[in-house]
């Protein structure tokens, strides 16, 4: 017999027993991970809320995935897939936050505004929660058919 061929698949099931112990230490660490979780969304963080919800919850599913999937029985190339899949994550979720994160700069650059709330184009001047009536759109708002705009409200 060959010294490789414990390596190729010969269609057998070889399962991969560990002690109920085992298993319940890994319970038992996800019920602990979860209440950090909970107690984690009674703290303000700031920016940070997000990405410490995203850690305890990889960490959840990486204990899923190794134990209770059995991914640390397998071939090294589905661990290596599982890492990259959350390292692609992070990247998207990062690129994701810097994009809606610096929309408002952005605009300000351009000279143009949104609202906040819906993201549409404001419809004049734009200061923070307040529209701000220019004198343009003010004196031209009935003849491009744009109706007429709330005058803006003093500080």
């Amino acid at each position: 017999m060959n010294a490789h061929a414990h390596e190729h698949d010969d269609g057998k099931v070889h399962a991969h027993v560990a002690p109920a112990l085992f298993y319940w230490g890994i319970f038992a660490a996800l019920i602990v991970l979860t209440v950090v979780t909970v107690g984690a969304s009674y703290i303000d963080f700031g920016a940070a809320n997000t990405v410490i919800a995203v850690l305890i919850a990889t960490v959840k599913a990486t204990l899923v995935a190794t134990f209770f999937m059995h991914l640390a029985h397998d071939k090294a190339f589905n661990s290596i897939i599982l890492v990259m899949s959350f390292v692609f994550l992070g990247i998207f979720i990062f690129l994701t936050n810097e994009d809606v994160a610096s929309r408002n700069s952005l605009d300000d650059a351009n000279g143009s505004h949104r609202l906040v709330k819906t993201g549409e184009r404001a419809p004049a001047r734009f200061d923070g929660e307040k529209v701000v009536v220019g004198a343009h759109a003010e004196a031209h708002g009935d003849a491009h058919g744009e109706g007429h705009a709330a005058p803006a409200a003093a500080h």
